[in-house]
């Protein structure tokens, strides 16, 4: 990054002008929806700090308890959720190093489960997976570690490697390597009340798993399926053909496998299906799922998957699919490959007794497992948000808004530690804000807690709360709040606050009519205060400038989705965006540069002054030595030697913004 810093010399005083290039994330003033609206810096609101940097951290933790357990090198910690103190540590040091021959030696967290009845921790013990049972301390005792589990198949040997758990009702899902290379992965039932189960070799290419869920169905326990995402390598020889593709895939909750004669501890109810999102009419997909996140409904049908993606020409992607899409693939498909009669029961089907399945059924799922049709997202022709962000993580929460209604606010991590708060408003991405938190490294895990309105992120140096109600950046008045559209606030007596009902809000799309109308004026009293917009006597800045020097004026911008302009003498003049200012260059003072220069913002239904400046001619006292005049005018000559720059430095970020240098 190149940092230019100019110089202005105006008699007493000393401007200076600090210029970026390069910056490409700094959005371009008035592009819209597909940039934040707001950009925030350093705002972690507590956290727990490493004594010694982690390269890798897992999280556990419940909504309704008070503590979480984060997981690392050699330790599972419990923190207390409101001050991240530590309640209790667990040191987990590798056992039989001696064995442990070359590479990381260390024992590295990967799995952290409530399991049968205590928490179940798994690692990578210097490449030879191990488990733990640890029970909490009772009575001012200390804590009980118990080996429990031999963890191959649970936890990979080095943390690198791909893995996933999941725990049902008392028995545990996982996907890990069977070998140390990486290699015979799949998903399986590992431990439990329930048969253990895995997959037959050939359903999967290559794969890496992404997630799994349990999708409950209270009035039919006995069809509960779990659903697992991952992306696999193509079949499809084609030179052209992408070479990895996204899936589903779903088992039952109550399969045990075949019979002792044929398919015995194999999945007999597996299936896949191809998970689609991209522009539909221009068969242009992004084909690389990268995270999940599901919001379960009481309604299983309504169970919404956030799935993101990532494409080969560096772009991202989120679609959403529900429970019931994924079902109707599942449940009414032809199966790829297949043309003849499909047996009853239908491959896939939940029976009670999967060891007494036809032989035809359960042939069908071991060589046809994969659906002819694919799973389109909800928004069919395109993803629901398309982005030049490199997003990594995805978290989905769901917010009351001050009028009883609900609405899904999108929390996205990016490569370089920032969180994009969007909202998903009438089918639409609104990008509400982007934090720059206080680490600039990636996210390494992140953490939803729904109840306290936090997000829990991981760096390799800390563990750090975002709050999601930071409304005090909204809190100019009832417009600013307002044209958020953040459901986490409304405007109320207090200013711009966590979201009450009967607060002011405009949710839908933003216009601040809602504040000035008789039905807002009487719920909510407006109030002198310190929110009250200021005036322009407020915002007024006075300069006295002499003739012929290079002048600039600047005005802070407040939305990255406002149009900023300059308003003199009855002219308006666009805004010159350098980073977060506005700026408006004067090559040189002349008699008609004087006066008053007005920066104005317009965002939706809303005109506001921002900056009032009143520029008048200073004079040259007659008193003036030789010396002092000669000064002056090096001065303004030094200064005027700049304006080219300033207008070349201007074109060069237009340019990198662009991504054209």
């Amino acid at each position: 990054m190149r940092r230019f810093v100019l110089k202005y010399f105006v008699f007493a005083l000393d401007f200076y002008l600090v210029l970026t290039v390069g910056l490409k994330d700094i959005p371009i003033l008035g592009s819209g929806k597909n940039n934040p609206r707001l950009l925030i810096k350093d705002i972690l609101g507590g956290g727990f700090a490493y004594t010694v940097p982690q390269n890798h951290s897992v999280f556990f933790y419940q909504t309704d308890y008070e503590e979480m357990y984060v997981g690392g090198t050699d330790f599972v910690l419990k923190l207390d959720v409101n001050d991240y103190h530590i309640i209790e540590k667990y040191p987990l040091e590798t056992t039989g190093q001696q064995q442990c021959q070359e590479g990381q030696c260390e024992n590295v967290v990967t799995v952290i489960e409530k399991f049968q009845d205590s928490l179940f921790v798994c690692g990578t013990n210097g490449h030879k997976p191990q488990c733990w049972k640890l029970f909490s301390s009772v009575n001012n005792q200390s804590y009980d570690i118990v080996e429990s589990y031999e963890g191959t198949g649970i936890s990979p040997f080095a943390y690198t490697q791909n893995y996933l758990s999941l725990t049902v009702e008392g028995d545990l899902y996982s996907a890990a390597p069977l070998d140390t290379d990486g290699s015979s992965l799949q998903f399986r039932r590992k431990a439990g009340s329930r048969t253990n189960v895995w997959m037959y070799d050939s359903w999967v290419s290559e794969p890496t798993f992404i997630s799994s869920s349990w999708v409950r169905r209270m009035e039919d326990p006995e069809n509960e399926k779990i659903y697992i995402f991952f992306r696999e390598k193509n079949s499809d020889p084609n030179p052209e053909a992408e070479p990895w593709i996204s899936r589903v895939a779903r088992v039952c909750k109550v399969d045990e496998g075949g019979s002792k004669r044929f398919f015995q501890n194999m999945w007999t109810s597996f299936l896949k299906a191809r998970l689609v999102c991209g522009f539909r009419e221009e068969s242009l997909y992004f084909n690389r799922l990268q995270d999940i996140f599901v919001m379960h409904a009481e309604d299983w049908r309504n169970t919404r998957v956030y799935a993101l993606f990532t494409s080969s020409w560096n772009a991202t992607a989120v679609c959403i699919y529900t429970v019931g899409m994924i079902e109707e693939i599942f449940e009414n498909s032809t199966f790829k490959g297949y043309n003849k009669d499909i047996p009853t029961p239908r491959p896939g089907t939940c029976v009670k007794n999967s060891k007494g399945l036809p032989l035809a059924t359960v042939n069908m799922v071991k060589d046809y497992p994969e659906m002819a049709d694919w799973v389109h997202s909800v928004h069919t022709a395109a993803p629901f948000y398309t982005s030049n962000y490199n997003y990594t993580k995805i978290a989905v929460d769901q917010v009351k808004g001050a009028n009883g209604d609900m609405y899904n606010v999108l929390l996205l991590a990016t490569d370089s530690g920032k969180i994009h708060k969007v909202l998903e408003a009438e089918s639409q991405a609104f990008i509400i804000s982007e934090t720059q938190l206080s680490s600039h490294s990636s996210i390494r895990s992140m953490k939803l807690d729904s109840k306290r309105k936090k997000l829990v992120v991981g760096f390799s140096e800390e563990v750090a709360t975002m709050d999601l109600q930071r409304c005090h950046q909204y809190n100019k008045s009832c417009h600013e709040c307002v044209l958020a559209q953040d459901p986490y606030c409304a405007w109320t007596e207090s200013g711009c606050t966590p979201t009450v009902p009967g607060g002011i809000q405009n949710i839908v799309d933003g216009k601040t009519s809602v504040c000035s109308s008789s039905g807002a004026q009487k719920q909510v009293r407006r109030t002198t205060r310190e929110t009250a917009p200021a005036s322009p006597a407020d915002l007024r800045t006075d300069h006295a400038v002499p003739l012929g020097v290079p002048f600039y004026l600047s005005c802070p911008i407040d939305s990255y989705h406002a149009v900023y302009t300059w308003e003199h003498g009855g002219q308006k003049s666009p805004c010159l965006q350098m980073q977060s200012n506005c700026l408006h260059l004067i090559p040189s003072m002349e008699q008609d540069s004087y006066g008053t220069y007005k920066c104005v913002s317009e965002e939706k239904d809303y005109t506001k002054l921002v900056k009032n400046y009143q520029l008048m001619e200073q004079k040259i006292v007659e008193t003036t030595t030789s010396n002092e005049r000669s000064d002056i005018l090096n001065k303004r000559n030094y200064a005027s030697a700049f304006v080219p720059q300033i207008f070349c430095i201007i074109l060069c970020q237009a340019l990198s913004v662009m991504g054209m240098v």
